[in-house]
């Protein structure tokens, strides 16, 4: 566990605020070309929360990412409080930076209510987490190509159920499988548990999506998120093992889909995820 990486993340979510629904994130001070895509969805979900009645919690999101971040300058989170119900609270959440969009949310949060209940069971028959890999043990033997990037402290743990190494590009199927939690203890706050899965969310679906084609998204790809969905079904803690039972639907005009199914320990399916992302070769890729 990195108990000293998973409080910089709960820092990195605690926005300040600067003026009733307005408020300012910031970046890791590490290198980065562009801010990443679950940094700036899970803050601005985070600022969405702010502005709701706690006993509403998180029921969906949908996101676009406009622009680049950049990593080097604050974020503005604009909060348009759409909607107040007895039921269904909304916001719609702007990022700007540089005086223009570079990400737009909205967000629904729903009075928890009894009501029907089924799901789609949990994968089965696939390894424990703790009998998995953390990423420095998959990763050592790149551990001089990769540099301090491999040494980085990192809130999120992550372990394959089907690993392939970097350098593998055989094509593989749809489907992919990640165990994943905060890399350490959370504080009792569900919404800080959502924002956190929401960062996470966007660390591996679209990955899928290269699967068929035997890319690794390491320098022969470049990748861009380009919409994010989400829906909370059942409460969850985010610094417990979660499964993330991934696939890829299609891939077609530089353009990937990836979907997943979030499950508890215990096989409760607790999210579902959907993101689209740009997929380009690097000899013909360039951003948006």
């Amino acid at each position: 566990m990195d108990q000293a990486a998973v409080d910089g993340l709960i820092d990195l979510l605690d926005l300040e605020e600067l003026e009733e629904n307005i408020f300012r994130g910031r970046s890791p001070d590490e290198w980065r070309q562009r801010v990443f895509g679950g940094q700036v969805a899970g803050q601005a979900l985070v600022a969405a929360g702010r502005t709701v009645d706690p006993e509403h919690h998180v029921n969906s999101l949908h996101a676009y990412f406009l622009r680049p971040g950049d990593p080097h300058r604050p974020i503005l989170y604009q909060v348009d409080r759409t909607r107040d119900g007895r039921s269904f609270t909304t916001r719609r959440v702007l990022a700007i930076q540089h005086g223009r969009p570079i990400f737009g949310l909205s967000a629904s949060f729903h009075r928890p209510e009894d009501g029907f209940d089924h799901q789609m069971p949990m994968p089965e028959g696939l390894p424990h987490p703790d009998d998995l890999p953390d990423f420095r043990t998959r990763m050592a033997p790149w551990a001089d190509v990769l540099g301090d990037w491999y040494l980085r402290p990192r809130p999120i743990d992550t372990r394959y159920c089907e690993w392939h190494p970097p350098d593998d590009r055989n094509p593989r199927g749809l489907s992919e499988n990640v165990w994943f939690r905060a890399n350490g203890d959370l504080p009792d706050d569900p919404v800080l548990h959502a924002c956190v899965v929401t960062y996470a969310s966007d660390m591996t679906v679209l990955d899928t999506a290269l699967q068929p084609h035997g890319g690794s998204g390491l320098g022969d790809t470049f990748m861009a998120s380009l919409d994010h969905a989400m829906w909370f079904h059942r409460p969850f803690r985010a610094d417990g093992w979660l499964l993330y039972a991934q696939d890829t639907p299609s891939a077609s005009g530089g353009r990937g889909l990836g979907r997943g199914l979030i499950y508890s320990e215990a096989g409760d399916l607790v999210v579902s995820v959907v993101q689209e992302g740009l997929i380009r070769p690097m000899r013909t890729g360039a951003p948006a």
